[in-house]
């Protein structure tokens, strides 16, 4: 068994409301920050896992996004392995 770094970010999906986000803008541009636009927020969750290849770790990931780490209605992920 091998251990695996593993980073999953998720994200609002693109055109959905992103009301965090937003505020986050907003206030950027408060403190003077300039440029700014369509910030968006997410999360990002890092684990290590052991598993025999990576293709089972990517296999495993996959389904704890469909099951919990992510919305699939609102969210999209992505994975990222070491």
């Amino acid at each position: 068994m091998k251990f695996f770094k593993v980073r999953v970010i998720v994200m609002p999906r693109e055109g959905l409301l992103d009301p965090q986000g937003k505020t986050v803008e907003q206030s950027l541009k408060k403190l003077g920050f300039k440029g700014l636009s369509d910030v968006r927020m997410g999360k990002v969750i890092s684990l290590k896992m052991a598993a025999e290849n990576r293709s089972k770790v990517e296999d495993a990931v996959k389904d704890m996004c469909r099951k919990l780490l992510a919305n699939p209605v609102t969210e999209d992920y992505f994975i990222e392995i070491d």
